[in-house]
């Protein structure tokens, strides 16, 4: 039991009430600017899949991005190496 107390922050009882306290409140509130459980849940889907949709076109994005960098920096990588390569003279 004083793990559960310490894991919820007082009794059980306590926490219970206040959870009560507040739903009703957080209730009352929704009610009187005329929103419903079900249109909450609907916003989170809604939200979930808007994200989810989007998260695919990102990677899809960060790839093309990923491409047209590597046109660049690549050559250029390849350029610099072989430029410091044919500068460097060894000692014989």
């Amino acid at each position: 039991m004083h793990g559960l107390t310490r894991f919820l922050g007082d009794t059980p009882l306590r926490v219970l009430v206040r959870l009560l306290v507040l739903s009703f409140i957080v209730g009352l509130v929704l009610a009187t600017l005329n929103i419903h459980p079900f249109q909450i849940y609907e916003w989170v889907e809604h939200f979930v899949l808007r994200i989810y949709d989007m998260g695919f076109a990102v990677f899809a994005d960060a790839f093309n991005y990923l491409v047209a960098g590597a046109l660049i920096v690549v050559p250029l990588f390849v350029l610099a190496r072989l430029l410091r390569l044919g500068g460097r003279r060894r000692p014989e």
